[in-house]
């Protein structure tokens, strides 16, 4: 069976204080914007603390099919979308100061947006990535 192409927002979590990956981390995608009310999917980082895909957090009628497909819905203006990466699960109560980290930022139908996430248990960076 072949690779799933990978959606049009990924990300990525390093772990500064490891200078790892941050493996099996629950990472969750939601649409903000009015016009996609249903877009919330959620996904646990691989290996090498990468999101290439996501799967719906519902299922069922009227559940988000995929991030292309409410990106659609959002037509040629650019639509909000959230990150929440759970850190506090990740590291583990009382050892990090972040229970979840929100990243919300603008995407564009037709592009491609990879957010890498660099966590530590004090402090976090992010940025586009390409």
């Amino acid at each position: 069976m072949a690779a799933r192409e990978r959606d049009p927002i990924t990300c990525h979590v390093l772990d500064t204080m490891t200078g790892r990956p941050a493996a099996h981390m629950i990472v969750t995608l939601t649409c903000q914007s009015q016009q996609a009310s249903a877009g919330a999917f959620c996904a646990v980082t691989n290996s090498d603390g990468r999101v290439a895909n996501w799967e719906p957090e519902q299922q069922g009628e009227g559940a988000a099919q995929s991030v292309e497909q409410i990106l659609k819905m959002t037509g040629d203006r650019p639509s909000v979308w959230k990150l929440k990466f759970g850190t506090g699960a990740y590291y583990g109560e009382g050892k990090t100061f972040w229970p979840e980290v929100e990243l919300t930022f603008y995407v564009k139908q037709g592009e491609h947006y990879h957010v890498p996430l660099l966590l530590g248990p004090w402090s976090y960076t992010t940025y586009r990535g390409s």
